[in-house]
């Protein structure tokens, strides 16, 4: 019988030794470092370790999920087909679309669950949540009040949970200004009426004893979010708040033809009962107690806990006054115990590891914008002060520079501008331009001279004036400009560094003195081919049109820059970035009517194609040709009076709505002509008849034959 083949050696008898000792062992996988947003805390997983930290049993887990049910396969294909409907939004009125909308929830009555966690159907209950109204949306927080717990740990329902805190917050607002005998009147009497703000309590109270856990949980920390942001009052569509509320990658679930932007209490602090803000104090507490310094330390670094960790700081800072900072049990004194964190002490040791770090830097962000003034004076003096200039070039600390820079003096203020000035021309040389423009923002807020800053930026752009615009704008070596074949080309165009040039430019036009004229040499010294370029371009067009309406540039300025676009009208009128160029030129013009009056025979002469596309009607309307053609006298004085719009060049027609309404005595002849043609009786009228609205005669056909014609 034929031996096993086996090798020999020292190094083979280890590995047999090895793999005998493992086989009944599962190996465990290393986590990366890339992969921390999916995984627990290990601080909270590992059993040691969590007794070490006091073993609190906020960070137990709920236990299991519940199993809800599954729809059968008739109940999906019918809410995916009321998904379908409800997304393109194709109803005929509002009533057959309520009328659906009610359908769709008598269907749902009792399911309400089993959709909101079904892969398929959970898009739909944040569609039905959208277009729902007040009643429907306390009803469907009664079919989940109880199992919010485990609806906000779950991978679908938590979205559903999170769209609806969002669409019932300002409902809560609502009831305030609202008489309560007008609230209670329900279409159902039979039901007890709840008000809004009771229904958010009841959910509070279904999660207390659980928020350390979900603070770190992967889907309960987001709806953990909007629910603290919706208790304090804040801004849930300003673009702070969202970005700690969702990522980026976050599927963004609407209706056709229902209007996404926020309304005022959307972009506003809203106006919410005193229970609230008890339930958000109490809601810090019970999450952060028994947790101690090195525990939230640890969150500090953590992808899930950092965002959470972030709100409750600005929430105890901004809502319970800056003596808050001062308490032992405070958010803030558990993270820098030591008052002041000077240079050597734990908490400033703490801090310069934050510095560096991709996730930590945010909360260190929020701890300077925050911070009372005295601490934050100290953090500046003894951590930050000296070594602005080295953080300037990091591509992580760069964002909290900008941060120290909004909240310093003026004496400060200059003083780090010096630090920060040798730094420029490595900034722009890796498009890190967003830092120089808080520095020129800082500058005009304090009053600071900024002639150091534009020579700095001279130097970085180079000497050359014609390719310092292009440079900064990302025009050159094959830009994708030259690439672009029709109107909407240029939204493909993705390069962060250009965005962020086009915004210094707009910033440094924004500012008197040498910063502004700086732009305005640049773009006089381009070639027109290029300069076409910049006001076809979506990015780059923007600094051409603040130049053109911007205060800081001079007549002759604007004179000498629109003269170059004689003979382009028609070209930039039908293009999508160049209309609007066109319109600021309205703007532009004021006190130059000589030039105001050739660039409207320039669109006079090519009505044709202007009115053709939709770009050039909208032109033509901002420029009011029509009463250029029919009363150029009329239109000489509109454009005298210059009431051209602010920054969008659009004209002001309040004084001129009569004259397209038509009055009230040309009305009325107007009706009466109309029932005696329907007589047959031919009468002299003023009829409006396209643009010209010239009075005319209207005959009956019996007369039209007897005249012949």
């Amino acid at each position: 019988m034929p031996k096993e083949h086996k090798k020999r050696g020292r190094r083979e008898e280890k590995k047999r030794k090895r793999g005998e000792d493992t086989s009944d062992v599962r190996p465990v996988k290393k986590p990366k470092h890339k992969d921390l947003d999916t995984e627990e805390l290990e601080i909270i997983t590992d059993v040691d370790n969590a007794a070490q930290y006091g073993n609190n049993q906020t960070l137990k887990s709920p236990g299991e999920m519940p199993f809800y049910g599954l729809l059968d396969e008739e109940e999906q294909e019918y809410f995916r087909r009321a998904d379908e409907l409800l997304e393109v939004n194709q109803f005929g009125d509002a009533e057959e679309r309520n009328l659906f909308l009610a359908n769709v929830y008598k269907e749902a009555s009792g399911k309400e669950l089993k959709i909101a966690n079904s892969q398929s159907c959970s898009r739909l209950m944040e569609r039905l949540i959208i277009m729902s109204t007040p009643q429907q949306l306390k009803v469907l927080f009664g079919k989940f009040s109880g199992h919010f717990l485990h609806l906000v740990q779950h991978r679908f329902a938590s979205h559903c949970c999170e769209t609806l805190f969002i669409k019932s917050a300002p409902i809560v607002t609502h009831e305030l200004t609202t008489p309560l005998e007008q609230q209670q009147q329900a279409p159902d009497n039979r039901e007890v009426y709840v008000s809004m703000e009771n229904l958010f309590l009841y959910t509070l109270n279904e999660l207390e004893g659980n928020l350390g856990y979900l603070m770190t949980d992967k889907f309960a920390s987001h709806a953990l979010r909007v629910l603290l942001v919706v208790l304090c009052g804040q801004p849930l569509a300003k673009s702070s708040t969202t970005s700690l509320l969702a990522s980026r990658r976050k599927e963004k679930i609407g209706v056709a033809g229902v209007e996404n932007k926020p309304d005022e209490l959307g972009l506003t602090n809203r106006t919410v009962p005193d229970s609230f803000h008890v339930a958000v104090d109490k809601m810090i507490a019970d999450t952060i107690v028994g947790l101690d310094t090195t525990y939230l330390r640890a969150l500090a670094t953590h992808p899930i806990g950092n965002p959470v960790l972030q709100l409750l700081l600005e929430l105890e800072l901004t809502g319970s006054g800056k003596q808050k900072a001062k308490d032992e049990k405070s958010v803030f004194h558990k993270l820098l115990p030591d008052n002041p964190p000077e240079e050597g002490t734990e908490s400033a040791s703490f801090i310069q590891g934050l510095v560096y770090d991709s996730v930590g830097s945010r909360l260190l962000e929020s701890v300077v914008k925050f911070a009372p003034g005295k601490t934050f004076k100290a953090l500046y003096r003894s951590l930050f002060k000296e070594r602005l200039g080295s953080l300037a070039r990091n591509e992580v600390a760069g964002f909290l520079v900008e941060r120290i820079l909004e909240r310093l003096s003026k004496e400060d203020l200059e003083e780090a501008i010096q630090t920060i000035l040798p730094q420029v021309g490595s900034l722009v040389e890796r498009s890190r331009t967003s830092l120089i423009k808080i520095m020129i923002e800082r500058c005009a807020t304090r009053n600071v001279e900024t002639s150091s800053i534009s020579e700095a930026l001279e130097k970085a752009y180079g000497s050359d004036t014609s390719s310092r615009i292009s440079k900064m704008l990302k025009l050159t070596d094959g830009d994708s400009l030259t690439k672009t074949k029709d109107a909407f080309d240029s939204r493909k165009d993705k390069d962060p560094g250009k965005v962020h040039g086009s915004l210094l430019a707009q910033t440094m036009l924004s500012v008197p003195g040498p910063l502004s004229r700086l732009i305005a040499d640049s773009l006089l010294a381009l070639p027109m081919a290029v300069l076409l370029q910049v006001a076809k371009d979506r990015t780059a067009s923007h600094v051409l049109q603040i130049s053109l309406t911007s205060v800081n540039v001079s007549t002759h300025y604007r004179r000498n820059m629109i003269q170059r676009f004689f003979g382009h009208m028609k070209e930039l009128a039908t293009h999508a970035s160049g209309s609007h160029v066109v319109d600021c030129f309205w703007t532009a013009t004021q006190g130059l009517t000589f030039i105001q009056e050739r660039m409207a025979e320039e669109l006079l002469a090519n009505e044709t194609v202007i009115r053709d596309s939709f770009l050039g009607r909208a032109v033509w309307r901002n420029w009011r040709m029509d009463l250029y053609k029919r009363k150029k006298l009329d239109w000489i004085v509109l454009a005298k009076g210059g009431n051209g719009g602010e920054g969008g060049g659009a004209v002001n027609l309040n004084n001129y709505a009569n004259e397209t309404k038509g009055s009230s005595i040309q009305l009325a002849r107007e009706k009466f002509a109309a029932a005696k043609v329907k007589k047959g009786k031919g009468v002299r009228v003023g009829v409006v008849t396209g643009a010209n609205g010239i009075g005319r005669r209207i005959n009956t056909p019996s007369e039209r034959l007897k005249s012949g014609s």
